[in-house]
């Protein structure tokens, strides 16, 4: 239901020449609090074994000859399958953590061969050198951003960061349907607020530009381009949310941007969670209207070099009536949200595959992100996707993933 939803919901989209930050998820869904569904329990086994089996392959890792560059890489990425079974015996929530603090720590692999150009295109003024990023919700802190950059992402979107910290949801709130491919969320914003963010992605920036200034020493032979941002390679995206308690959601926005801003190459303003109680009303058309001029306000009072301002994005849910996707498309090209002509849309919920990303970006959208397949495949699955997605665009005589944007409505 919820995959042909988001299908739905690009359709309509494209179909009134304008595009939104699309919120789908065939496999990624929201629960209310309260409702616990029947899940059966994980095995606390499952943390010896998947930290014995990340202890040997770093250990046989560094047996392995690096002459051969790329065939290293490919296999560490592969060896990553071997990994991931293990996180299904652990507590859903307790596997996310673990898979952060992998990232974060860098006991995940690196991908050193660079994406193929037909996949490269410039969005923004930004260039990705691939279409299919991580969604918001995976790395909700800013915590491990150089280290899912690294996996080979062409963009990732962390948060959503709230301005004050919040818990979130009582435990448990994430849950498995194995048999379905996909989750139950109900985290409910969970959030270390937006100074820690900031104090992380400011240590990340400056750490950035210092190896800027000693890579001009390294040879092109040896540098890797995965497209190029604020966070290094790959482009960073900051999503912003409102606090569960707060009265003025406005407020909340805006000091999100006045803070996180500078570090993002794109921002996000969610009004989408269902777990947030009254931040889906800020999708009427009035409410919607008044939260974008205000926020866009606050963006573009601050003082911006030559790149100019983040680009301004709404996350909206996946469910909206015909008339709410009426009203927020007339609110977007009223506003001119991020676009001249055309607002890109960012497709996501649903994909797990090369072919899955190929179909939403043939049914209009430019960039695509995934979550709860990254969750299920691994680090393997990276890789794996690119390469059908260029067997698709090939397989049909598009030269660049560009030419394939909305392809299917022409």
């Amino acid at each position: 239901m919820a995959a042909r939803a988001s299908r739905n919901f690009i359709r309509e989209t494209l179909y009134r020449k304008v595009n939104f930050k699309a919120l789908g998820g065939s496999r990624s869904l929201s629960l209310a609090p309260g409702t616990t569904p029947k899940i059966p329990q994980s095995s606390k086994k499952g943390r010896l074994l998947t930290g014995a089996t990340i202890g040997l392959l770093i250990a046989g890792g560094a047996y392995v000859s690096t002459a051969d560059e790329a065939t290293f890489c490919g296999w560490l990425f592969s060896a990553t399958k071997l990994v991931n079974p293990f996180f299904a015996y652990l507590d859903p929530e307790v596997a996310h953590r673990l898979a952060v603090s992998a990232a974060a720590r860098g006991l995940v692999p690196k991908e050193k061969r660079p994406d193929p150009s037909i996949l490269g295109l410039e969005v923004w003024g930004r260039k990705f050198s691939s279409p299919i990023g991580l969604a918001a919700g995976f790395d909700k802190n800013a915590e491990a951003v150089e280290g899912l950059l690294g996996l080979g992402f062409g963009f990732v979107e962390v948060g959503s960061v709230t301005p004050v910290p919040q818990e979130g949801n009582p435990k448990p709130r994430m849950f498995r349907l194995p048999q379905e491919g996909a989750v139950i969320n109900r985290y409910g914003f969970n959030s270390e607020g937006i100074v820690v963010v900031a104090k992380r992605l400011g240590a990340q920036h400056g750490k950035r530009k210092l190896a800027e200034i000693s890579s001009t020493s390294i040879s092109s032979h040896d540098e890797v381009q995965h497209g190029g941002g604020k966070a290094g390679p790959g482009i960073l995206g900051v999503n912003l949310g409102k606090n569960k308690t707060s009265e003025d959601a406005v407020a909340d926005y805006v000091q999100g941007v006045h803070t996180l801003s500078q570090y993002a190459d794109y921002l996000v303003i969610n009004v989408s969670s269902p777990n947030t109680p009254g931040l889906r009303k800020l999708q009427g058309r009035k409410q919607l209207k008044d939260l974008i001029k205000k926020v866009q306000a606050a963006r573009d009072e601050m003082q911006w070099g030559e790149e100019g301002p983040p680009p301004l994005l709404v996350k909206i849910a996946p469910d909206l009536s015909k008339e709410d996707l009426e009203d927020i498309a007339a609110v977007a090209l009223t506003l001119r949200l991020d676009g001249l002509g055309k607002i890109p849309l960012i497709g996501c919920g649903g994909i797990s595959s090369g072919e899955d990303a190929y179909k939403k970006i043939r049914a209009g959208a430019t960039l695509v992100q995934l979550y709860t397949a990254f969750a299920y495949g691994g680090p393997a699955l990276i890789p794996q996707m690119k390469a059908e997605l260029v067997q698709c665009l090939e397989r049909d005589g598009f030269k660049s993933v560009r030419e394939a944007i909305g392809a299917d409505y022409r």
